[in-house]
């Protein structure tokens, strides 16, 4: 998740919870930033877009980035630059899962990749399903403060399981 940004804002929870003060602004913010947490962590895949670099080895297979969805592969870099032309092979499948293959180079070689994934640019483009799941997961967080974690509640899987990315 990026620092600040999250798919929900604190007003949205303070509404769900019924709560009209700002007595517990800090406490909603950190749940609602471990909501998303967990909503990456639950559907595998980031939520708001940013930047990433990987390392992979220079093997002449594909080779696969992580996280997803990955919307954009930026560059790929050897030690002396950027690499020429015609000198690795780059694919984004229709996952969302972005892969790399040198043509050139052998495992000792490394290249460093930067891309960019997730669902959507701003919070304003997460599913409207995600957001509730959010909401609703930060608000049980909120309610179950002072008592030991259970999990996630079904309501909340519910929502966010059609955004579950697949093993592939």
């Amino acid at each position: 998740m990026i620092a600040g940004v999250t798919p929900v804002g604190v007003d949205e929870v303070k509404a769900y919870l019924r709560l009209d003060d700002g007595h517990e602004d800090a406490v909603i913010a950190g749940l609602v930033r471990a909501a998303t947490d967990m909503a990456e962590a639950f559907t595998g895949r980031w939520l708001i877009a940013r930047d990433f670099t990987a390392v992979l080895a220079g093997s002449g297979g594909w080779q696969r980035l992580m996280p997803v969805p990955v919307v954009a592969i930026t560059g790929v870099t050897g030690a002396d630059g950027p690499l020429p032309a015609g000198a690795c092979e780059i694919d984004i499948d229709r996952h969302g899962v972005g892969w790399v293959r040198l043509l050139s180079g052998d495992a000792t070689t490394r290249v460093t990749v930067s891309a960019r994934a997730g669902l959507a640019a701003d919070w304003n483009g997460i599913p409207e399903s995600v957001r509730a799941g959010i909401v609703r997961c930060a608000a049980q967080l909120f309610a179950a403060r002072d008592e030991a974690a259970e999990g996630l509640p079904a309501g909340v899987t519910a929502l966010w399981r059609p955004w579950r990315a697949l093993a592939i």
